[in-house]
């Protein structure tokens, strides 16, 4: 069993939400010059190497990694997961990095607001008052009644509620399953079904963009490396704020590299809902102490 070091956890989920940052801005850069479904398609075969790379590797092989009594929900998860990721390209060529990360800031409240009717947990009032904080910032972010308000922001909180039912259904499998096995049809299903989607809007990339695809795909596998070791050496509830980083880091790529603009409305409710969020993870470690 790895020793637990808060320490270094909290540092390596700074370098992940970093990383994630930066991938994301990969993505919308390149998702705004050619097809979404090829990009995330490349970037699929990609991390489905790299998944089955570290199967192989491991005790047991790729036979070990893909034995689970569970098949379909494993498989769905790693549907779930690259359609996601779709609809969140979408939102950052559609809205932005700053908007689309302030709304997906919600799916962590999503998470509570739906562990009760799929795992079963027990949700307390506190926290249902901080879910309704949260979608309250939400609300701002979207200013929903005025002229101001996009359709289109709502994509974003679409991806927010996938991501979540896909955080739920990990936890879910994670009962009879390992993290490698979780792991290794995450990749692989999401392949198979970014391929079966992808395949048919290839294009042509430019030369120089390959040079792009290439850091996605590379940040992509790195951010999981870095991911799965924040978890490895500390405990979840210490480092799972931190996460919350991602936020800022692609705000500021945004600003600064797409010239996007930081509405105030946005900025208050990004805050009321990082808020809300950061409180529900603390209830979550009081209740577990």
């Amino acid at each position: 069993m790895t020793e637990q070091n808060n320490t270094l956890g909290i540092w390596l989920m700074i370098a992940t939400a970093f990383v994630f940052a930066m991938q994301d801005g990969l993505s919308r850069h390149l998702a705004g010059e050619y097809n979404v479904f090829m990009i995330i398609m490349i970037r699929y075969w990609f991390f489905a190497s790299f998944v089955i790379v570290v199967a192989a590797r491991k005790a047991g092989g790729i036979r070990k990694a893909a034995a689970t009594k569970q098949p379909f929900v494993q498989a769905f998860r790693g549907v779930l997961l690259a359609l996601e990721v779709c609809v969140m390209v979408t939102a950052f060529v559609v809205l932005g990095l700053v908007e689309s990360h302030a709304v997906f800031a919600m799916y962590p409240l999503l998470v509570a607001a739906l562990s009760g009717p799929v795992l079963g947990e027990k949700v307390g009032w506190r926290r249902w008052v901080a879910i309704g904080i949260g979608f309250v910032g939400v609300l701002i972010i979207l200013q929903p009644g005025f002229g101001v308000f996009q359709p289109a922001a709502l994509i974003p909180l679409l991806a927010a509620f996938m991501f979540a039912l896909y955080g739920l259904l990990t936890r879910y499998v994670a009962r009879k399953d390992s993290a490698a096995v979780s792991f290794f049809w995450t990749g692989t299903a999401g392949a198979v079904t970014m391929t079966a989607i992808g395949i048919w809007f290839w294009e042509p990339m430019a030369e120089g963009d390959w040079i792009w695809m290439g850091l996605l795909c590379i940040s992509s596998a790195f951010s999981h490396f870095l991911l799965i070791r924040a978890y490895e050496v500390a405990e979840a509830s210490a480092v799972q704020p931190f996460a919350y980083l991602q936020l800022p880091f692609a705000a500021a790529l945004g600003v600064v590299v797409f010239h996007e603009a930081i509405r105030t409305n946005v900025l208050i409710g990004a805050a009321v809902v990082v808020g809300a969020g950061l409180f529900t993870l603390w209830r979550a470690r009081v209740s577990k102490a």
